[in-house]
């Protein structure tokens, strides 16, 4: 019988071979990888569900500014890291007995087919709202949920998570008429904020301005994570073509005046 030292090095091996060219095979070997790691490897080999959540969450940002950038080598490989990770929890999981492989495909796949009944059964589904509207009454079922809010995780940006929240309940009819009376109560919650006198008041009403902006985002169709993460891209673009400026002109940031590095940004904006 095969010892455990025996195994690992055997794993090793076939990892190095890399022979297999079929995805079974090349999602086999990112396995017995991991596996190895967490054998072999000190910093692998201490990691825990929660230690590695924080890297999951920034592997996910990277991922989401390589399609921005549209950089398809980066693409591929933040992917394989966001895979990585994926892997690693449910190695961590398997051998703490909680759940393997086949049992994480199997519930993704159940609750695919369950939550799709216009594919796989015999409802019909006119169009996308349609769509989302039984996607949330089917979760509320399956999960035995007591609030329609109880799944907003809290990790989302609070961008996001305001999004995700007035989405759910406006898929239950609690939403205003149109986008007109988001914007009067915009308008009304920009005065409350210019009559705020305290911190926390301000802190407050901020919060009720950055809610309502969210709450219109949705009539317009955009999503406001996307929409801020696009205009600060582009600022950060425009203002490192302003640095090149600067420094080419051989004077500091403060040896510009005001309005030259306005004319600095209207440049930056045609070029960058």
């Amino acid at each position: 019988m095969a010892t455990a030292r025996e195994d690992i090095e055997r794993l090793k091996q076939e990892i190095l071979l890399n022979e297999g060219s079929s995805v079974r095979e090349k999602f086999d070997r990112v396995i017995k990888l991991v596996t190895v790691l967490r054998s072999e490897c000190p910093w692998d080999r201490e990691q825990t569900p929660e230690s590695l959540a924080h890297l999951l969450l920034e592997e996910s940002y990277e991922l989401v500014h390589a399609i921005d950038e549209n950089d398809v080598t980066e693409l591929k490989k933040e992917l394989g890291d966001l895979f990585l990770h994926v892997v690693f929890q449910i190695v961590m999981a398997q051998e703490s007995g909680r759940f393997d492989f086949p049992e994480v495909f199997d519930a993704l796949c159940e609750k695919l087919i369950s939550r799709h009944p216009h594919v796989f059964g015999e409802q019909t589904a006119a169009d996308e709202q349609e769509v989302l509207k039984n996607w949330e009454s089917l979760k509320l079922q399956e999960k035995g949920r007591r609030s329609l809010l109880d799944g907003v995780p809290r990790a989302m940006s609070e961008l996001l998570r305001a999004y995700r929240v007035q989405k759910k309940v406006a898929g239950v009819g609690f939403d205003w008429e149109s986008g007109e009376g988001v914007l009067d109560k915009l308008r009304e919650e920009i005065e409350e904020l210019r009559s705020a006198r305290t911190k926390e008041e301000r802190e407050a009403e901020f919060g009720d301005i950055l809610f309502t902006i969210v709450n219109y985002s949705r009539f317009i169709g955009v999503n406001p994570e996307d929409s801020l993460r696009r205009s600060t891209n582009t600022f950060m673009k425009r203002f490192m073509k302003m640095e090149e400026m600067v420094g080419q002109s051989g004077r500091s940031w403060r040896e510009h005046g005001a309005e030259e590095l306005d004319e600095l940004w209207e440049r930056a904006k045609k070029e960058a």
